[in-house]
């Protein structure tokens, strides 16, 4: 009997254990999860000023571009400013930097290269100024003199005048990467992200390598140095010093590194990654401490896993930005972004409110407005009243030709699955009608209310896990997108965004 009672408990046991395993791991007060940014954040940049921490990410098509966030803690983030307003193209790798008393961001953008500036980070921030060079990814590096230069992905650099306004010399080669093994599974050698700082003697430029997407092991992160910032670089023992060895880990093509000390005198990285099962959401921000080796390179200390908890950094802990909006004052807050450009003349803030004129025939060419989901699971929904013959809609949305959602016109509500759009409840409101997308884990229930109490599923949910780079190009995760289409406008309430 007794043997027989053993044997049930450690069953017990067992069957607790791996439930516990397929949950969220937990974290106690001194220690955090990653990811420190959920959802479509890559390429970060990270800047510290004394206790202070500021980071922007990749913005692509969406608009206002290049959003800082501040921390002082590196866990928790609030939006400051959006530092790109004019439109300019798809962003891609921005650095953050300071230098003397003055703020700038370095981005491509349209095959080209652009700075912005300000002498507050808060801004305002100056129109984009095009240094007429190609290339992506610049990373801004000072020597001893205060000489200033930007490096590319390709290894090469070039001098910027002092005020960094404008290129000054030649374009000169001084790196080749790390060569990686060809019997990895990468998905190209694709150097890029170079990042640049000073530590004692030497120079460390950081590169990622192997491809953004493609296999889960593709990306990672490469550490060389020099006592010059222009060379000669050598490879680091500990390469790649980040890389994700196999598909069963949970963070995928680990890369894109920004190395930094924080105000207590600890290494930091962050970086992005691809999440398993979850590839729609984008590139995620995450955060893991580095260590110094005695013969002075950087690695990460062998007791660190991305996917467990880590103890926290030291600082001031502040709440979570929270993506739900009641559209109060007169300017759209910093979460929001349009697609391909913001038309100030077609949108206005006011009375709790969201007013934004039609524009469009569907949904891909509406330039509807976003943004970021940042977990697995959660509820959006939407107040709506329609004016004229506009169709408002809430969606979510990859690229203007691949999106999924619910939407409705004067009396109808529709549905609208991979670009086929039909009405799916007829004659149901008179042009005032709540809208609802349940999404668990990548299944999408869409639902509309009358009195934004109780709701009614439509016949119709979706599937979305298939939105994202490797099926459908683009580097961009799937946004949750408000629409206004057609004739008329469209006016929004009470957006309310519920993490489940």
């Amino acid at each position: 009997m007794k043997k027989k009672l053993l044997f049930l408990m450690i069953i017990l046991f067992c069957a607790i254990k791996i439930s516990a395993q397929n949950q969220p791991q937990s974290t106690n007060k001194s220690t955090y999860q990653n990811p420190i940014f959920g959802g479509d954040y890559p390429d970060p940049s990270l800047l510290r000023e004394g206790k202070d921490y500021y980071i922007v990410h990749s913005s692509f098509d969406y608009y206002p571009g290049l959003t800082i966030w501040h921390s002082q803690d590196l866990i928790n983030w609030t939006p400051v400013v959006s530092a790109l307003q004019k439109y300019v193209g798809d962003v891609w790798a921005p650095d953050l930097v300071k230098y003397n008393s003055k703020y700038y961001i370095y981005f491509p953008a349209n095959k080209t290269n652009f700075v912005v500036t300000a002498d507050n980070i808060a801004g305002p921030w100056s129109d984009p100024i095009d240094l007429k060079i190609g290339n992506i990814d610049p990373g801004h590096v000072t020597d001893d003199k205060g000489d200033r230069f930007l490096y590319f992905s390709n290894g090469d650099y070039i001098g910027l005048c002092k005020n960094g306004l404008a290129t000054t010399g030649a374009v000169k080669h001084a790196y080749d990467g790390w060569a990686i093994p060809r019997e990895w599974s990468i998905e190209c050698f694709c150097m890029e992200g170079p990042k640049l700082f000073k530590r004692g003697d030497y120079y460390y430029l950081t590169v990622a390598e192997g491809g953004t997407a493609g296999p889960s092991t593709s990306h990672m992160v490469i550490s060389a140095r020099s006592k010059t910032p222009f060379g000669p670089w050598e490879n680091s023992p500990y390469n790649p010093v980040v890389r994700t060895q196999s598909s069963d880990e949970r963070w995928w093509s680990k890369g894109h590194s920004t190395v930094f000390e924080d105000y207590n005198g600890k290494w930091w990285m962050v970086l992005h990654a691809y999440e398993k099962g979850f590839y729609n959401l984008g590139r995620q921000t995450l955060l893991q401490p580095v260590e110094w080796t005695k013969d002075g390179w950087y690695k990460v200390p062998d007791t660190i896993q991305t996917d467990k908890p880590i103890t926290k950094p030291i600082g001031t802990e502040v709440a979570r930005f929270s993506q739900s909006d009641d559209f109060s004052g007169s300017t759209l807050k910093p979460q929001w972004k349009f697609f391909q450009g913001v038309e100030n003349s077609r949108f206005k803030v006011a009375n709790n409110s969201l007013t934004i004129k039609g524009k469009g025939n569907g949904v891909g060419d509406s330039s509807p407005l976003v943004c970021v989901p940042s977990g697995h699971s959660y509820t959006a929904d939407v107040e709506m009243e329609i004016e004229g013959n506009a169709v408002g809609g809430l969606v979510l949305f990859y690229n203007g030709s691949y999106y999924s959602g619910i939407l409705a016109d004067q009396e109808n509500i529709l549905s609208n699955l991979r670009g086929w759009q039909f009405e799916t409840e007829k004659k149901v409101h008179k042009r005032h009608v709540y809208l609802r997308l349940k999404n668990i884990n990548n299944n999408v229930d869409m639902f509309y209310s009358l009195d934004g109490k109780q709701w009614l599923k439509t016949e119709n949910s979706a599937e979305v896990s298939s939105y994202n780079h490797n099926a459908l190009s683009g580097f961009l995760g799937l946004r949750i997108a408000l629409c206004s289409i057609g004739k008329g406008s469209v006016t929004f309430k009470k957006f309310n965004y519920t993490p489940l």
